[in-house]
């Protein structure tokens, strides 16, 4: 038996946006067009068999993305997601979102915070694990150089989110 989960398709200036829900208004995915398999295969690796039907947003997730794009860069701070996930990729992913907007850190960086400061490449490994772009913040991690590297949904569209946070919250990009 599979999960059914419902699928919005939301308008941004990065491109059109999936969102998946659950019944109840919870956030399971968002993803990128042209990312199909990719969301499918995170819904699975999260989620087991799924199922996927046509339906509306929940608005606070509609609402709070609006207002990101717009400029409120704390707009998704408080937004609940509903993810699957190890123990060890959900701390990741709670440490994601500890990363100011309009700042980046490293692979190292991050598993240093999470306390596990040999794991950068299991850091990494969990932050292409997220089911839950921009909201749980994986395009704010850089390479070691300061490089943009690995983004689900493309390189061009971490630079675009990147210099929109920097542009709003006035912040250094290093």
């Amino acid at each position: 038996m599979s999960l059914s989960l419902s699928l919005a398709l939301f308008p941004s200036p990065v491109g059109e946006i999936r969102l998946v829900s659950d019944a109840a208004g919870g956030l399971r995915a968002l993803d990128f067009d042209g990312f199909d398999d990719r969301l499918m295969r995170l819904l699975r690796l999260h989620w087991g068999e799924v199922a996927l039907t046509p339906g509306p947003a929940p608005a606070p997730v509609s609402e709070a993305l609006s207002a990101y794009f717009d400029g409120d860069l704390h707009a998704l701070d408080s937004l609940p997601t509903v993810t699957g996930g190890t123990d060890f990729q959900r701390a990741v992913w709670a440490a994601l979102r500890d990363i100011p907007p309009g700042e980046t850190q490293g692979y190292g960086q991050l598993a240093a915070r999470i306390g596990r400061p040999a794991a950068s490449r299991a850091v990494g490994a969990a932050n292409g694990a997220n089911p839950v772009a921009i909201i749980v913040p994986c395009h704010r991690v850089i390479g070691a150089s300061g490089s943009l590297t690995g983004f689900g949904g493309g390189l061009a569209r971490k630079a675009w989110l990147l210099e929109h946070e920097r542009r709003h919250a006035g912040g250094r990009l290093l």
